[in-house]
């Protein structure tokens, strides 16, 4: 019997090594459990719960106001902390924020929970941004160099795969079962996989407590995974390890890194991201409102999105060597305008599912390079005060991307709110380009 690579890889993994790799694995798994239930429909839920554009930005917009706030100090705080507690205290008190969404339908009429889901996930992102931060320090300690590609890959892997089978699953439970009982399970669904998930990083711990600088390969950047995935709504955060190497805030806020071509490329990144967001509280709106698609219509699109993510993902390494990280993020952002365009123009299930296939290969495009094109841009002797800039301006462009699109769809309408967010992408594209 022929084994794959990556099980023959496995099985020459050094028995000191073993354990950490294995809980990696399973607290990644246990994540596409909450991924694919809880955190792919909560836009969906507050939707069909009556929420407008506002309130559907706010579940973006209100995690961006606290990852401004407290990312330079929870890098400050996790320096003088052990790393392996601090990982799974702050994923605990994260995550038990989704115990809290299961029994909102129960206490709460529609619009009380709409605005409990916001307050419960603003609050929630106040340990998720220290654990953002954090668990990229405990797997650069738990996963030596050399097998720190073998280990994202393999997570990765696990990741695509379990999330793309429960976001079926859930898509069929909220249609099997009677509203909102429905998202009630679904819910409790993802809070089981989130308390899964934490177990298993309690059981990870680094070979060195306080780990090393190394050089970090561009290949890939490890994540603890907190993404949202309404759409094309994947939350992208780079090399927030870094910020653990600095002393104080005055270090990682260096206003001279912005001068000059790299305070250019986070300008026009500022405003792709920018763009992009202006469209993400738009998206479940649109879904539920005018083409009134069932939760397993839904679950489907979230499922081929993510498929799609996976196989051009598949093909990254291949396209980089012959376009390079700068092209692929240029193709990437163009394609990304096409998503909200095909969605203004959408009727029908077919023409839904194939703007979710065109989503996922953009952002496989746009995810898997935008990290390394920065870095190519950096300094490798003066990361964390570059890629602190970077992360500011992103969480920026999520706060006022975010509220900006539902106050231009209370104005203009959902339809046009798409359409002119997707000019915005296509001129974030060709701004990137320019930036050669």
């Amino acid at each position: 019997m022929i084994k794959p690579g990556w099980l023959k890889t496995s099985s020459r993994v050094p028995a000191e090594y073993r354990a950490n790799f294995w809980h990696l694995y399973l607290d990644i798994a246990w994540f596409g459990v909450l991924s694919g239930s809880a955190i792919a429909f909560v836009g969906v839920f507050a939707a069909r719960q009556g929420a407008d554009a506002l309130q559907i930005g706010l579940l973006n917009a209100g995690p961006a106001v606290v990852n401004l706030i407290f990312t330079l100090p929870a890098s400050q705080w996790l320096r003088n902390q052990p790393i392996s507690q601090s990982v799974f205290w702050t994923a605990v008190f994260y995550r038990l924020g989704y115990v809290a969404w299961i029994f909102l339908p129960t206490f709460l009429l529609p619009q009380g929970q709409v605005w409990a889901l916001i307050l419960i996930t603003l609050l929630m992102t106040i340990p998720g941004t220290a654990l953002a931060v954090g668990f990229n320090a405990l797997f650069a300690g738990a996963v030596p160099p050399e097998w720190r590609a073998h280990v994202a890959g393999v997570r990765n892997a696990l990741l695509a795969v379990v999330y793309i089978g429960v976001s079926l699953l859930s898509g069929w439970l909220l249609d099997a079962l009677p509203f909102p009982l429905g998202y009630q399970v679904v819910f409790g669904l993802g809070a089981f996989g989130g308390a899964m998930s934490t177990l298993h990083l309690w059981f990870v711990r680094p070979l060195n407590e306080n780990p090393l600088p190394y050089k970090q390969p561009r290949s890939f950047l490890p994540g603890p995974g907190l993404f949202r995935s309404w759409a094309d709504g994947l939350r992208q955060t780079v090399g927030l390890r870094f910020l653990t190497r600095v002393n104080n805030w005055q270090e990682l806020l260096q206003i001279s890194v912005l001068n000059g071509r790299y305070g250019q490329i986070v300008v026009v990144l500022f405003f792709f991201h920018l763009a992009q967001y202006l469209a993400i509280p738009i998206f479940p709106l649109y879904w539920v409102n005018k083409l009134h698609l069932t939760d397993q219509h839904i679950g489907l699109g979230t499922a081929l999105f993510y498929v799609s993510v996976l196989m051009g993902s598949t093909q990254l390494a291949r396209l980089t060597a012959r376009f390079g990280n700068h092209r692929l993020v240029v193709m990437g952002s163009m394609l990304m305008s096409l998503y909200p365009a095909l969605t203004a123009v959408t009727r029908d299930l077919s023409l839904f599912l194939f703007t979710s296939v065109v989503g996922g290969i953009a952002w496989s495009l746009v995810g898997g390079a935008i990290a390394n094109y920065l870095l190519e841009n950096i300094p490798e002797d003066n990361r964390p005060p570059h890629l602190a800039w970077y992360n500011l301006a992103l969480n920026a462009a999520i706060l006022l991307g975010s509220l900006s699109g539902p106050a231009i769809s209370a104005q203009l309408g959902l339809e046009t709110t798409l359409a002119i967010a997707a000019a915005a992408r296509l001129l974030a594209a060709i701004a990137i380009s320019a930036k050669g």
